[in-house]
């Protein structure tokens, strides 16, 4: 297998060996069904359409709706104000491969995230899993954007870490298949991390890293919640 070199987000020489091509394009098709910005929409089907226990009572409309509050913040808001940036110039390109083109993404994020986690929160009907599961999210991109300062932390991992932990906690306070909810979400952060380490120029340490702080993010918002 031949090396090349490359120059990181850091300005660092990196070494980088070249993988066979049908393996990079299958890590890239991972990396772009399981994008940080659909993983929160995923979850939420997961809930709303899988699991049996978590909206009890809900009628189809309901469940819709409660979709629909979702896919706003989580993905309609973050791709226009991506593609409002590359407009402007304040981004060099939509896929965010430096630090600096993530600052302002990140901060948008943040709004997005929070005033869904808020709305959540404050519906009288929300089950706790939709509020933890929404918390987690903003508090984990909340860590990505500090981290975003002095490493580019992986935000595939990042989302992986939330799922893989967040799976666990509905796992411990549901009764149903937890076994199988932890061995699905366990399988799919392994294959997204190994795409990031096959079709991206991560380190080690920002995949680990962002795995990481998404794990963390769901106990801590546990605790106040």
């Amino acid at each position: 297998m031949s090396t090349r070199l490359i120059v990181d987000s850091t300005n660092q020489l990196q070494e980088l060996a070249d993988r066979p091509k049908p393996l990079v394009i299958l890590a890239k098709i991972i990396s772009y069904i399981f994008h940080p910005i659909f993983v929160p929409v995923y979850i939420v089907m997961f809930l709303l359409y899988i699991h049996p226990d978590i909206f009890p009572g809900f009628s189809g409309f309901r469940k819709t709706l409660v979709l629909l509050q979702a896919l706003v913040p989580y993905i309609l808001f973050p791709v226009i104000t991506v593609l409002l940036l590359k407009g402007l110039g304040f981004i060099s390109t939509v896929f965010l491969r430096t630090r600096k083109d993530r600052i302002i993404p990140y901060i948008a994020c943040n709004l997005w995230y929070f005033w869904i986690a808020y709305v959540w929160r404050n519906l009288p009907d929300s089950p706790r899993e939709l509020i933890v599961m929404s918390a987690a999210i903003f508090l984990a991109s909340v860590i990505g954007m500090m981290a975003n300062i002095y490493i580019k932390i992986s935000m595939h991992a990042i989302a992986m870490g939330v799922v893989l932990s967040f799976m666990v906690f509905v796992s411990l306070t549901q009764a149903s298949h937890p076994g199988l909810y932890i061995s699905i979400a366990t399988l799919i952060a392994g294959l997204v991390c190994s795409a990031r380490f096959i079709a991206s120029d991560h380190t080690p340490k920002e995949i680990y890293g962002g795995l990481l702080a998404g794990i963390a993010s769901v106990p801590v918002v546990i605790l106040f919640v």
